[in-house]
């Protein structure tokens, strides 16, 4: 496991195969090495939560924590996210345009359906990828 402190941290639902499908999609596109990965249920995950008194019980939300900086939710971190990889990804800062509560309600509409949208899938990731998992 690579040091993580200098990292962004993107918490997801491990059970999710939509969420499953996003994480392989960063990892495809993180040229620079900047992002690692932890389940919300895991022990790492957990802990993240219950120190920010967070839900703890319902995985329907992505974090991206860059530690001893900030964490974002839903929308704003999935839009910090693109701009960190950068290229075309960095198009995506338009929907910071918009008021945070109509893009965490798009959000949340994908959330509550992500089950409906994809099937589990097993995701196996290569030694390489393997590195940038805490825990999952």
């Amino acid at each position: 496991m690579e040091n993580w402190e200098n990292k962004h941290i993107v918490f997801f639902d491990g059970d999710c195969g939509v969420c499953n499908f996003w994480v392989q999609w960063i990892l495809e596109r993180d040229k620079k090495d900047q992002f690692m990965f932890a389940s919300l249920q895991s022990e790492f995950g957990q802990k993240f939560l219950s120190e920010r008194g967070l839900e703890s019980k319902v995985f329907n939300t992505l974090y991206l924590w860059k530690p001893k900086q900030y964490y974002l939710i839903k929308s704003k971190a999935v839009l910090q996210i693109a701009n960190i990889l950068g290229g075309v990804y960095k198009l995506s800062a338009i929907g910071k345009i918009l008021p945070s509560s109509l893009s965490d309600k798009a959000y949340d509409m994908v959330s509550r359906n992500r089950m409906k949208l994809a099937n589990q899938k097993c995701f196996l990731p290569d030694q390489h990828q393997k590195k940038k998992f805490i825990q999952v």
